[in-house]
């Protein structure tokens, strides 16, 4: 569902060039919760990017249930990054003065989704949000507000979920209740790329890498 080929990102610095990932190449298959470990600053996020379709590599390929989205133009990309790929995020990145179901409702809105109304009210219900549905994310618990952003990444019915620490601000409860959900949803055959330095976390994968200065070292 989701492949890297000898993928490699560098950047520009002070004493010339940096390289973020050198290298990389993994898959992930349906049915899989893809852990990826490793100190802050080796790469992990760069990874998550370049698999989002959101940040080009300088060498390699990326496959995404068989596409390079890199070969499109940015409109076919986004297309497809919409249909294709759910976000969860540390920060929840939630738009402050909409509501829980215009949060949710947001992703419908890139893929050009139909039926977005039911399939929202469905996941407000699932993650436990009716009563919250009309309350914008200053009045939200931090759980609440996770399985908000949860919900929006599941809306349009993805084939991966991309997910960037996102336990990573939750108490043990709520970061049990989201990889829960996490869970559930790879058990459905959805895949999930994690990147974490949550070992909670990192314990519900079905696989596990680790990362170090730009390369997969386990």
């Amino acid at each position: 569902m989701l492949e890297f080929k000898d993928v490699t990102k560098w950047f520009d610095g002070a004493q010339g060039k940096v390289t973020a990932l050198s290298e990389i190449s993994f898959s992930v298959q349906p049915g899989e919760l893809l852990a990826v470990r490793g100190p802050s600053g080796c790469g992990k996020t760069t990874l998550l990017l370049i698999a989002g379709g959101l940040l080009s590599p300088d060498s390699g390929q990326i496959g995404l249930d068989g596409q390079d989205p890199y070969e499109l133009g940015p409109e076919m990309r986004n297309k497809l990054r919409a249909r294709m790929i759910g976000f969860v995020f540390q920060q929840f990145h939630l738009i402050p003065y909409l509501t829980v179901r215009q949060n949710i409702q947001v992703a419908s809105l890139a893929a050009g989704a139909n039926e977005a109304a039911e399939r929202t009210q469905e996941l407000i219900s699932h993650f436990g949000l009716d009563d919250r549905a009309g309350h914008v994310p200053a009045q939200l618990s931090t759980g609440e507000r996770q399985r908000t952003a949860l919900a929006r990444a599941l809306l349009n019915r993805p084939k991966v979920i991309l997910a960037d620490e996102p336990t990573g601000n939750l108490d043990e409860d709520n970061a049990k209740t989201v990889l829960g959900y996490l869970s559930q949803y790879v058990s459905d055959g959805g895949c999930v790329l994690l990147v974490t330095h949550d070992v909670r976390a990192a314990g519900h994968a079905t696989r596990t890498l680790q990362m170090s200065k730009g390369r997969l070292i386990a």
